[in-house]
């Protein structure tokens, strides 16, 4: 088991970001158009008035005509940030912000953080009791033990609503649907196995109660402070320490840890030594998630026991116990059925929802979500992974369920199939669908050049790339330039990245064989006019890298135009043999993913050109896991109206019809006819009608112009354009990307490298 070094991003890095055009991670938008006098007129005074009487007269429609119902306060005190401490409530708005994020970007659940300048327990349940009728649930987190078990022992009691303190009962969660996969591998039984937990915080507290309410006795599990063992009689211990404590004799956790079944750690790095490990019964369970460092490592594990099942808190090896898995999903199904509380059940529900997941066998779409790797239950594989787009659908219907068995729900689920299917519409697809390709790159990283390398942001890319393990950056400019350029992001000019200068570099004779032997005849340049091409052009050169085998891909653009970055690259690089080249481009909105084509090559395609960029677009939209459905867009719908410019399109699908394609296909018509459900009972001949997602627009303007649009004005996801059918691994950067598109691009370099045989 390999162990990978985890890369920090730089203080100034991580403001630059938390600062950068907005201050802040989250904002507020309206559901609704707000362009008319009417809009706000129904908006506020006087339309306001009438869910106001509704509400007057039924508390629980505030459910049907607010946001309540997808609503949840993040809060904190800030008393226990993280691992830095008691930093104050203030300090703890990032934090909080990035709770929100995350219930959004993973649960489609809408958050507001609200930390309370307070260390009075009575206080802060005073005040969240007050605001709470806002909200249809409450996340607590980071607030020190044991005012946090006061907190929410009184909230739950006093509160309508769902409260959920993450820092206990994330954790516990996981690590229950982890335990409960471990046993099973283990052949070992949950009323037989003894248990020590190492930490006696809020986390390790609500594991134990939820290991116990699994069908583990009280007796078999021992728990341990900084002081020892918390047992029976031991003075000085506080309510819930003694809600915990055994008769035994055992006083330390190496007495504990002698023919123990299963380790729990939360507490700190180094805690479990490898003696203590040699003691452990056969086949140990071994959960150290002190985060960052653990208990101890997993290669410290194996040097010892070849039978253990080892998980950490760290995604850098297998079994990763991540709170992410849980409070989503979570909340997601108590909303959903707009539960009063979440209960043990509902919790041990999720646990088991969790484990039963990780059995199942892996569908291919959740292979290409994990980077192609399809894992196998087992000793290394006893948790879903945080990329599972699974998750949204199971856990949430699980909890759901549990909730309306045990009577919190005030309404019901009548159909989960139809459930589920509405959860998986919720997510972002484009997080999945580059989470996918970044697992795949890191298993195989590949050498990427970074043309543009003075650019901040080409710079800032490139720094990223190589940090989070995509792979191997390579820079093209000026050294000191770039050393100056790091410095300002906040590294040491000294920074292990490779910068390569054309003018300097010894693989200038080789490139400029290669260039004249192209474009000798071609363009009847001579070996000095190509020496001066190489030379001073970094976008021929970092071609002539890839070109040549001295890089896998390659990314430029973003200094300027696209055409003018086209125009480079083609000197050096043929279209893919049998194909043409053209831009594709992925939109996401509203959980619907489409491909838009050409936005950026070809200017007024022909019929040949139209039905061949389908067929080349659907090749790429299956290599991202979707099934292409094709609509070729007009201004007119099946003929109507039919004019000079609507022939070629409808040319191009009978076309399509001719070549018997694997793929749907239909047009010409308009986009809204290709996307909206509403125009299926019109046009029930079609296939695609409403549910298309490769959209084959009619020219380059009206591609690009209805691209820029949606960028400009709409909140959809874009990605591209993607350089489809070059010779080589090469994506251009549009001008002005921002460095996570950069990167984006850069990925999909990477993963096209090695996943298209360029050589056909």
């Amino acid at each position: 088991m390999k162990k990978t070094k985890v890369d920090h991003y730089t203080d100034k890095e991580a403001l630059e970001f938390h600062s950068h055009k907005k201050p802040g991670k989250i904002e507020i938008s309206s559901s609704k158009n707000m362009t008319t006098k009417r809009d706000l007129a129904l908006a506020y005074s006087p339309g306001v008035a009438a869910p106001v009487r509704a509400i007057s007269n039924d508390p629980d429609a505030a459910y049907d005509y607010t946001s309540k119902g997808n609503l949840v306060a993040v809060i904190s005190n800030g008393s226990a940030i993280l691992g830095m401490g008691n930093l104050g409530a203030l300090a703890s708005k990032p934090v909080m912000e990035g709770k929100a994020v995350l219930f959004k970007r993973f649960a489609d659940i809408d958050s507001i953080d609200l930390e309370i300048d307070s260390t009075d327990p009575n206080e802060i349940i005073n005040s969240i009791k007050n605001f709470s009728p806002s909200f249809g649930g409450i996340n607590l987190e980071d607030i020190a033990a044991p005012d946090c078990f006061v907190i929410e022992k009184k909230l739950k009691e006093i509160l309508d609503i769902p409260v959920f303190h993450d820092d206990q009962h994330g954790t516990a969660i996981i690590t229950t649907a982890a335990l409960i996969n471990a046993l099973n591998i283990s052949q070992k039984s949950v009323d037989k196995v003894k248990i020590v937990i190492n930490g006696a915080g809020a986390s390790a507290m609500a594991c134990a109660d939820l290991f116990k309410k699994s069908g583990v006795p009280q007796k078999n599990l021992v728990m341990v402070d900084r002081i020892g063992v918390i047992y029976r009689g031991r003075e000085n211990l506080n309510q819930w320490k003694s809600n915990h404590a055994i008769d035994t004799k055992n006083r330390s956790l190496d007495d504990a840890i002698n023919n123990a079944d299963v380790f729990l750690g939360l507490s700190a790095k180094g805690a479990l030594t490898k003696n203590m490990v040699k003691k452990m019964a056969k086949n140990p369970i071994i959960f150290a998630c002190a985060n960052p460092d653990p208990e101890i490592t997993p290669e410290e594990i194996e040097e010892v026991r070849g039978d253990a099942i080892i998980a950490t808190g760290r995604s850098d090896y297998p079994n990763q116990v991540n709170n992410l898995i849980g409070f989503p999903y979570i909340f997601r199904g108590a909303l959903d059925v707009r539960s009063k509380t979440i209960n043990e059940e509902m919790k041990v529900a999720a646990a088991n929802a969790i484990a039963n997941l990780a059995k199942e066998d892996v569908p291919d779409e959740v292979v290409a979500a994990m980077g192609g790797e399809r894992p196998h239950y087992g000793k290394d594989y006893i948790i879903p992974s945080t990329f599972d787009p699974r998750l949204i659908s199971v856990i949430p219907a699980a909890v759901a369920k549990a909730a309306m068995e045990t009577g919190v729900a005030r309404i019901k689920i009548n159909n989960f199939e139809i459930y589920k299917e509405q959860l998986k519409q919720r997510l972002d697809p484009t997080v999945t669908i580059m989470q996918g390709i970044n697992s795949y790159i890191r298993k195989k990283p590949k050498k990427i050049v970074f043309a543009d390398g003075e650019d901040e942001n080409m710079l800032k890319a490139a720094i990223a790339f190589k940090n989070s393990k995509l792979g191997i950056p390579i820079l093209i400019g000026k050294e000191e330039k770039i050393k100056d350029q790091i410095k300002k992001i906040g590294y040491n000019e000294n920074f292990d990245i490779e910068i390569v200068n054309s003018k300097d570099s010894e693989k200038r004779e080789k490139y400029v064989k290669y260039i004249f032997k192209r474009l000798q005849r071609e363009q009847g340049m001579l070996e000095r006019d190509c020496d001066r091409l190489i030379r001073n052009d970094r976008v021929i050169w970092a071609a002539c890298m890839v070109a040549s085998g001295d890089s896998d891909a390659m990314i430029t653009g973003n200094t300027r135009r696209y055409s003018s970055s086209l125009e480079k690259i083609t000197k050096v690089v043929n279209p893919r043999k049998g194909e043409i080249m053209f831009g594709l481009n992925l939109v996401v909105n509203r959980g619907k993913t489409i491909f838009m084509c050409d936005t950026s090559v070809i200017e007024y395609p022909d019929a040949d050109q139209l039905a061949e960029m389908a067929i080349s677009a659907a090749r790429v939209v299956r290599l991202f896991g979707f099934d292409p459905k094709v609509a070729f867009l007009s201004h007119s719908t099946f003929g109507q109206p039919q004019t000079d410019r609507t022939k070629r399109i409808s040319d191009a699908v009978n076309l399509l019809r001719k070549k018997k394609v694997d793929f749907k296909f239909d047009g010409e018509m308009q986009p809204d006819v290709a996307l909206e459900d509403i125009y299926k009972e019109l046009y029930p001949f079609s296939e695609i009608v409403g549910n298309s997602n490769v959209l084959i627009m009619p020219s380059q303007h009206s591609a690009a112009i209805s691209y820029k649009m949606i960028k400009s004005m709409s909140r959809a996801k874009l990605i591209g354009p993607l350089l489809i059918g070059l010779g080589l691994p090469i994506e251009i950067a549009p001008l002005r990307s921002s460095t996570s598109e950069i990167i984006n691009l850069a990925s999909i370099a990477a993963y096209s490298a090695d996943v298209i045989d360029y050589k056909k």
